[in-house]
């Protein structure tokens, strides 16, 4: 899969995102194999599945991300478990998460998760709310921002997202003119990372081409 995000970074002209192995569902033998294979860095849903996973995958060294939605009444765990937030969309979930992060800890790193489509079934603030809610993040010594996830609406052709993963970028530019510390625009996933990598995806979260499909509930 890196051979793959190099050439896509090569043929767009574009630096090499950061792969984030998206691990939601998988169990910790599945992750403990990629981290052996040299992946750190993973992506999970639900805080309740990580908190069940992590124990088995202590000392590895992991690097351990939040992709799902967050509840403001799992914020305290979300704060102990991860590394990254790169979901937060609402002012109270910012102060949550602040108040129970470790002072004994680094900054919990945090993305802003934009509904860059306006969709009424998703998750993640309005662009125009960016600014206000950097802001926000950035007044926590406790967080620390770092930049934008995204979700586009799913087409069936990956390329029909390439407007979102544009619009996106602008806003993460925007972003980065206020906030000079802001350094990562989380987007595209495995049928849309090319595409993402080309429009300026920092990192790209890939599931199914690392670890295969999912099944299907019965």
């Amino acid at each position: 899969m890196q051979l793959k995000l190099e050439n896509a970074a090569a043929a767009a002209g574009r630096p090499v995102p950061r792969l984030l192995a998206v691990s939601k569902t998988q169990d910790a033998t599945a992750v403990a194999e990629l981290a052996a294979a040299g992946q750190r860095a993973f992506g999970e849903n639900y805080v309740q599945e990580t908190a069940a996973k992590q124990p088995a995958l202590a000392g590895l060294g992991l690097e351990w991300h939040l992709i799902g939605h967050l509840q403001s009444n799992k914020a305290r765990e979300a704060a102990t478990l991860f590394d990254w937030v790169q979901t937060v969309d609402r002012i109270k979930l910012v102060t949550a998460l602040a108040q129970h992060r470790a002072a004994d800890r680094p900054p919990l790193n945090v993305l802003i998760q934009v509904n860059i489509d306006d969709e009424a079934s998703k998750h993640g603030c309005e662009p125009g709310d960016v600014p206000a809610l950097a802001d926000a993040i950035a007044a926590q010594p406790r967080l620390r921002l770092r930049g934008l996830m995204v979700i586009p609406t799913p087409h069936p052709d990956p390329e029909q997202r390439r407007g979102a993963f544009r619009r996106t970028r602008e806003l993460f530019d925007a972003l980065r003119a206020t906030h000079p510390q802001v350094d990562t625009l989380s987007m595209g996933m495995s049928d849309d990372h090319a595409i993402a990598i080309a429009e300026g995806a920092t990192m790209v979260r890939i599931g199914t081409a690392l670890f295969g499909a999912r099944p299907r509930p019965a």
